[in-house]
């Protein structure tokens, strides 16, 4: 991969691509006309049996209620929230990537701005189960929902849990439009491609007459970058809604004014992660090495390096607002953090989070596949164990001694999340079949603009 590098510089595609044709042909033919491999079937299989499992366990869970997870009377959040916040991390950096990348005319977005559009849809359908199932009285879920209430009864409208289902339902139908929206192109080449006369039925349906015209064109542009300039302040304000879970609240270790904009860079962090393996993943099953550079690799482990940065800087602001206020409660947690009982966890997430990126340092490392993995799954792990730290050890040491308990997950919490995990998994491996996981226009785009720029 760096010889790659050297070759190309900064280009975005390599000289193997040789035209449009190719493009077409490399983006396209995985979706009708190459049969499907037999790791994919392996992978299809494994992904939805676990995925069964999970839902069993949640299926479980809602018959026989809270008591086989590992919530107690003071750590009454647990896994489900940690789950939630986590999974909307990563869902809310897939149409934050894009939207940005767009809106500063970053050429390489157009080979990882599809699947890290697809990456929210599937992460924020995860993000949204936990939420419902934490409730207990799953049945009345509907409470959450933002409505008018005449009897002042429901909802309540300062509980964190009706500002998520605002917050993700809200997310959910703009990121769907977003990703729909710059779908459309490619849509209508599926259309018109031979093939099955049923599939191009189906893409012919949902490409709603797209011919190609240069108004269309203008008004699809137009559109899709209206929407990215909605979707910025939109998705910081989704995270920082999830921020304000904690910090709007009275106990010690959650009161900070940095929640907001470090669960924002938080959501970045991990969402680059998920889609550098992702892109890694599909540049080796599909063939697409001359789409996915190594230069895209390059600039997204430079990314991941900034933001292990400010998120040392923020673990570090903790560590200084309680020594500086002095608050028994408050040092009391940072205490516990580094010589509790969950001080290996605490470690783990440091290690993870801040001293891994810092490979990047190092340019060929940047590029070298082993690295960009290791340093990823890192970065998840990292992230998962900053969340449920999060919850663990402020609510096991608050304010009152008599209320410390420590927090032990069980195997159905588990279960859930490796659940949750394989159906995220499986949906991206059907999506891989059906959609380009590829920008086909923009890819086409790109590749004109760097041949004009070469003669």
């Amino acid at each position: 991969m760096e010889a790659h590098v050297r070759d190309t510089g900064r280009r975005w595609t390599l000289p193997s691509v040789t035209g449009f044709d190719h493009v077409t042909e490399t983006v396209l033919t995985p979706l009708m006309d190459r049969r499907a491999s037999r790791n994919y079937w392996i992978a299809f299989g494994i992904s939805f049996v676990i995925a069964a499992i999970g839902f069993f366990a949640i299926g479980w869970s809602i018959t026989v209620g809270p008591g086989l997870w590992g919530n107690n009377t003071s750590v009454v959040w647990g896994f489900p929230i940690a789950n939630y916040v986590w999974w909307i991390g990563i869902g809310n950096a897939g149409t934050l990537i894009s939207s940005l990348l767009l809106l500063t005319r970053q050429h390489w977005r157009a080979s990882i701005n599809r699947f890290a559009e697809a990456m929210t849809l599937f992460a924020v359908s995860m993000a949204g189960i936990f939420p419902i199932l934490h409730l207990g009285r799953q049945t009345y879920f509907y409470w959450m929902a933002p409505y008018p209430s005449t009897m002042t009864i429901w909802p309540q409208w300062r509980s964190a849990l009706v500002w998520d289902f605002w917050a993700i339902l809200c997310y959910l139908l703009f990121s769907i439009l977003f990703f729909y929206v710059g779908l459309i192109p490619d849509l209508a080449a599926l259309r018109d491609r031979p093939g099955r006369t049923g599939w191009r039925k189906f893409y012919g349906f949902l490409a709603m007459g797209w011919q190609g015209s240069a108004k269309q064109w203008r008004a699809q542009e137009r559109l899709h970058r209206s929407l990215a300039v909605l979707a910025v302040p939109l998705v910081c304000s989704v995270h920082s809604i999830v921020g304000l879970d904690f910090a709007a609240s009275l106990t010690p270790g959650w009161i900070e004014s940095i929640f907001p904009p470090y669960f924002v860079v938080g959501a970045l962090f991990s969402g680059f992660a998920v889609v550098v393996l992702i892109a890694l993943v599909l540049r080796w099953a599909m063939q697409l090495d001359g789409i996915i550079v190594p230069a895209h690799f390059d600039a997204m482990a430079k990314i991941l390096l900034a933001a292990s940065v400010v998120m040392g800087a923020s673990y570090c602001s903790e560590w200084f607002t309680a020594a500086w206020s002095g608050e028994a409660a408050e040092l009391r947690i940072v205490d516990f953090e580094f010589n509790g009982a969950y001080r290996p966890l605490y470690l783990a997430m440091l290690a993870c989070n801040v001293l891994s990126p810092q490979l990047f340092w190092v340019p060929r490392l940047r590029t070298h596949v082993p690295t960009l993995i290791g340093v990823s799954l890192a970065v998840l792990i990292g992230m998962w164990l900053e969340r449920i730290l999060i919850i663990m050890e402020t609510l096991s040491t608050g304010y009152m001694p008599s209320f410390f308990r420590l927090y032990s997950a069980t195997f159905v919490d588990f279960a859930i999340l490796a659940g949750t995990l394989a159906a995220f998994v499986w949906l991206f491996l059907v999506f891989a079949r059906i959609i380009p996981v590829c920008s086909l226009y923009e890819t086409r785009k790109l590749l004109a603009s760097e041949r004009s720029a070469q003669s």
